[in-house]
């Protein structure tokens, strides 16, 4: 595999927090922004807009609402948690378009980017 095919299957997976932050001020985001996170985290903070689901609720049937196509991006606490992976990792069995939001919640702030 060469230098070039490594980071264009990176990009193809991951994305930022710079690049989701502009893909909101756009007001158009083309993907359902998840935090994967506890309720309870999700409450104390989360990106505007993000639809909480816990990697472990990411079944069909909590899915459904959205239509087969649509992609997500997901995040949770930061670096140090792999619950977007875990979250990445049942979308993609199921079928689904995904991204991982690199640096999660703690990215977001580290940017100086606002909760909600």
């Amino acid at each position: 595999m060469t230098a070039l095919e490594h980071f264009e299957k990176l990009l193809e997976f991951e994305t930022d927090c710079w690049d989701v932050h502009e893909d909101l001020k756009s007001g158009r985001p083309d993907y359902v922004l998840l935090d994967v996170r506890s309720p309870e985290a999700y409450a104390t903070g989360h990106v505007p807009g993000a639809i909480n689901l816990p990697h472990c609720r990411i079944v069909e049937r909590n899915l459904a609402a959205f239509p087969a196509g649509v992609a997500f991006v997901v995040y949770c606490d930061g670096p140090q948690c792999n619950g977007a992976d875990k979250a990445a990792v049942r979308l993609a069995r199921l079928n689904r378009k995904v991204k991982k939001m690199l640096g999660g919640i703690a990215g977001w702030k580290w940017e100086g980017f606002e909760l909600e």
